[in-house]
Order: C-alpha cells, then structure tokens, then sequence
C-alpha cells in the first residue's frame, strides 16, 4: 500500500489515506516509512469564516499551480461533523473540473466523532501527499472554530481568509485567527466595501503586533470566482515557503507542528485505554483526581 502510494498509484494513495483516517491496524509500522519518503512538500492551510469562499479559492489556486506546472494535493477537513456532506460534499462538487486531473489528488476527511486524533490525521494524509509527489498541498478546513485553527497551524504557510461584510476583522480577532495567518486574504474583492475592510483590518494589526509577537502578516485582495489576486497570491504563498524554512523559524514552526500532532496522538492512545471509561467514572464520582488519571491512561500497561 506505500510502496504504491510513493509511486503515486491513486487507488494506493487512497487506501493508505482511508487507512490514516481510520486508524487502521497495522498503521504504525508503516508510519516511519511514510514520514522517511517525504520529499518536502510545501503545506499550506487555508481557513477562515464559513462564506468566505475558502473552496472556491483553493479550486483557483489549484488552477493556477497546475497551468505552472505543478501537482496539488488537498486536503478537506470538517472537524466538527461526524459525516461526510454538507460543506465536504461542496467542496468534491466545486472540484469536479479537476476530477479527470491526475496531477491533482483531493480527500475529504471527518473526525466521525471520535475523541482527538484529527490534526494528527491531517498531518499524516499530509505526509502521505507528500509521498506521493505533491506538492503544494493544501490543508481547507470548513469552518473558524479552535479545531479548525489547531489544524491551520500545522501548516508551514497558514492563508486565512475574510470576507468585506461587517464584522468580519472583527471575527478574525476573537477567533484568533490573527495569531495564526502567514496572509491575510479579503476575499471577494470586488464587493462594495473590500478596500476599507483590508484597511480595517491593517489597523487591526498594526495595533495587535504586540500581541501576535510578529511581523503583521501581509494582506490581499482576491476574486477567486474571477480569478483576480489569485497569481499574486499563489507568488506570495511561494515565497512565505523560504520564509518558512528558514533557519530563523524552521525549527519553531517543527517544534510545533509536531507538538500539537504528539498531543492529540496522545488524547488518542488514553481514549483507547481499556480502562478509559471506569477511569472517567472514578474522577467523576471524586475517587481519583485528574492528574492520577493521566497517568494510569498514558502508562505502558493494560493497553488494549
């Protein structure tokens, strides 16, 4: 399955995702494997309001990456829904013009209710990408919530999307949007209003630069229904790939991409503890306190 994978066979390349998402037995053993046949990629994570028009964007970046030349891999995460559908299902219908694309590879991918273990996902079907040959590869995720933005921020490049409409540079602020943007796109540009929000929302940066403890990020108008701004964003999201690796943020940006995904590895392995649920039971009932139950689910015995 990863040796055909690596080789970029598309039924491979689906299974091994489907096997990442599921947690399937035997994954482990391929995982050292897997991450050994990166090719370094470059990972980018576009998230913003719902109605931002986040997946339009991405099907004109995809445009753009494949008339120069390049193989695009996404990645659609919905973290709060159980199920396949609804703005997952939109986004495989506005990418039904890449379908027949052999160079591009999409995979929709749920938390199905399980506890922990989605940007863990992410991170993996991101590996297996990469593997594969793709590159960029882009990481959507549906909405703006915390989920959303821990899975942004395993990206190398995080692109977060605004809309002009009222209130959304305010959004951006308490959802913390801001703290994880390497570009801040106002999307729909040709609406009545764009200018004045990117201007609100330069202000908006210029007095939070404390806070983000950072350069602001860049801003940028864009019509992806058009086209216009996407070349200019596609040159900048290349360019952030150097400021990126650089050795002045390389290793932070590692350290945390792989910080955030060993933590939810973690919630996962206590969650399947066969002691899990009796473990909740006696902290609720007040016979065990928090932290002696994290040691009995993360120790090494009694795993099932």
């Amino acid at each position: 399955m990863l040796r055909g994978a690596v080789a970029d066979e598309r039924l491979a390349l689906a299974r091994l995702l489907t096997a990442i998402e599921n947690d399937a037995p035997g994954l482990r053993e391929l995982l050292p494997q897997l991450f050994a046949a990166g090719r370094g990629g470059h990972l980018v994570g576009i998230t913003g309001p719902p109605g931002s028009g986040k997946s339009t964007l991405v099907n004109a970046l995809t445009d753009e990456w494949r008339r120069r030349g390049q193989r695009v891999g996404i990645v659609a995460v919905d973290p709060s829904s159980p199920y396949t559908g609804g703005a997952i299902m939109g986004d495989r219908i506005r990418m039904m013009a890449h379908a027949a694309d052999r160079d591009v590879f999409m995979r929709s991918m749920a938390s199905r209710g399980e506890l922990g273990g989605i940007a863990a996902a992410t991170w993996m079907a991101a590996a297996a990408l990469d593997a594969a040959g793709y590159d960029p590869i882009l990481i959507e995720t549906v909405g703006a919530g915390q989920s959303e933005i821990e899975i942004a921020r395993l990206a190398e490049t995080t692109v977060v999307v605004e809309v002009p409409e009222m209130g959304d540079e305010v959004q951006a602020i308490k959802a913390g949007l801001l703290e994880v943007a390497d570009l801040l796109v106002v999307n729909k540009g040709d609406r009545p209003g764009a200018d004045l929000a990117a201007r609100h929302l330069r202000a908006m940066l210029s007095t939070a630069g404390g806070r983000i403890g950072r350069k602001p990020p860049p801003i940028m108008l864009t019509t992806a229904t058009s086209g216009e701004g996407v070349a200019a964003l596609a040159d900048a999201i290349e360019a952030h790939r150097s400021v990126a690796r650089s050795p002045q943020e390389a290793p932070a940006r590692a350290r945390n991409q792989v910080r955030r995904a060993l933590a939810e590895l973690a919630l996962r392995r206590a969650s399947q503890h066969r002691a899990w649920d009796s473990t909740l039971q006696s902290v609720s009932d007040g016979e065990l306190d928090p932290f002696m139950a994290a040691e009995r689910l993360l120790g090494e015995d009694d795993m099932a």
